[in-house]
């Protein structure tokens, strides 16, 4: 799953929203650093709701609050409880929700009183099968508001500073600022964009709960033309559906002074995008592939985003070759060997003195809960759509290797290598085993 759930533009519709005062420091605290979890470039942190601790992806890309799959936190508990209708990116029909007040956010030195939330109630939707890890929630504009926010995407921590003068002239020295615009409560950019040889500007939203490097919407502007080598791909799944689109090379890709070139960018289709509403000028997004490149800090109160490159910063720009989007689709019970070393003991005659002697390996068995892997989606004519494979393939192994003894991301991993390495894959369909093998192949 190199995408997948990485695309949350949200608009609720709901009557306006009432105000909310943000993350604030305890009187004793100055700065609060919490450790993270970087899967597919999309940060996951713990924050507590009403007492009880939940994983959120962090999203500068969404307005509001969202909690789902909460089926195992029965125990949290909501006041002000209302029904609500929520609409995002992709093709169907906007679905049913709630809407709750009054709750209280704590992430360490900070909380965040009077907190609305948004409740999705449809199991169906559930980042967790696609991220490998429990995921209950989205926090976006709410978390960055107040304070300045550092990301060190290398070591994997965010650090939450009062904003200050002080502080602000500490970050000045070390990084490079550019100027940003704060609109419907989400950050936006101008950057230059390089496509077939002509640079543009281009308004683009910061979104760092988006896996990819940029997303242009080409309806947006006559400029923005999909290169001619490109392939359809499906790019992810928002609150109202499958997002599809294309992917393509361009060639330059220019953020204040740094530049990159021949990033991939995903060229959404225009149904997907039908219920996000644009602010004007917008063009498109940058996210994670290009900001895990970064340490950076958003201060959303003097409109600055700050960066300092880190040693990813010069690193490939790679997709998912094979074609395939995996899912977790449980777990299971799996039977593993384990041995037991046995040192017998040996008294010697010296009875100060004791000899142990080795004396061969017994094993034993015992059995751990492992995740079950299954196919998401088959892009079509990619190398694994031609060998044969479909969508609901329960996967057992990869190259001989059983799938349980790799994580999601690993996997992911594995399917985006550099090179064009073959890929030979037995899946489970209709209670059969099949066996399948294609070779990863780079078709931009």
């Amino acid at each position: 799953m190199k995408k997948v759930i990485s695309v949350f533009f949200i608009f609720v519709c709901v009557w306006p929203i009432l105000a909310q005062d943000g993350f604030q420091f305890n009187k004793e605290v100055d700065k609060v650093t919490v450790a993270f979890k970087l899967i597919n470039n999309l940060i996951f942190i713990p924050i507590k709701v009403n007492g009880i601790e939940l994983n959120f992806l962090l999203d500068s890309g969404v307005e509001e609050t969202i909690l789902f799959s909460l089926e195992e936190k029965k125990e949290i508990s909501f006041s002000n409880v209302e029904k609500i209708t929520l609409r995002g990116l992709g093709r169907e029909e906007p679905i049913e929700g709630l809407k709750a007040t009054n709750n209280i956010l704590e992430v360490q030195g900070l909380k965040s009183a009077n907190h609305l939330l948004y409740i999705v109630l449809d199991q169906e939707f559930n980042l967790s099968s696609h991220i490998g890890i429990p995921v209950n929630g989205i926090i976006g504009y709410h978390f960055f508001k107040n304070n300045l926010v550092e990301i060190n995407y290398e070591r994997k921590r965010i650090t939450i500073h009062r904003n200050n003068d002080k502080n602000r002239k500490k970050i000045e020295k070390k990084f490079k600022e550019t100027p940003i615009t704060i609109e419907k409560n989400k950050p936006y950019v101008v950057n230059g964009v390089t496509i077939d040889s002509i640079e543009f500007p281009a308004k683009l939203l910061i979104d760092i709960g988006n896996s990819d490097a940029l997303w242009l919407f080409d309806k947006e502007s006559v400029l923005i033309k999909i290169p001619t080598k490109n392939f359809e791909d499906y790019l992810g799944k928002g609150f109202s559906g499958d997002v599809e689109g294309k992917r393509a090379r361009v060639l330059k890709f220019k953020m204040s002074e740094f530049e990159f070139k021949n990033p991939i960018a995903a060229f959404p289709d225009s149904i997907s995008l039908k219920s996000v509403k644009m602010v004007p000028g917008r063009v498109g997004s940058v996210g994670g592939e290009i900001f895990r490149r970064f340490t950076i800090v958003l201060d959303y109160t003097n409109r600055v985003l700050y960066l300092k490159k880190n040693r990813e910063f010069n690193a490939p720009f790679n997709y998912n070759k094979s074609g395939i989007e995996i899912q977790q689709q449980g777990m299971q019970w799996v039977q593993e060997t384990f041995y037991l070393q046995t040192l017998p003991v040996v008294v010697s005659e010296d009875p100060f003195k004791i000899r142990t002697e080795k004396n061969g390996t017994n094993f034993k068995y015992k059995f751990n809960l492992k995740p079950v892997y299954s196919i998401a989606n088959v892009r079509k004519n990619s190398p694994a759509f031609v060998s044969g494979l479909l969508k609901d393939d329960i996967i057992i192994s990869i190259n001989g290797n059983p799938s349980y003894k790799y994580s999601l991301q690993q996997m992911n991993s594995f399917l985006k290598s550099e090179e064009e390495l073959w890929i030979t894959m037995e899946v489970e369909r209709n209670n059969k085993t099949l066996k399948f093998k294609f070779q990863l192949q780079d078709v931009l």
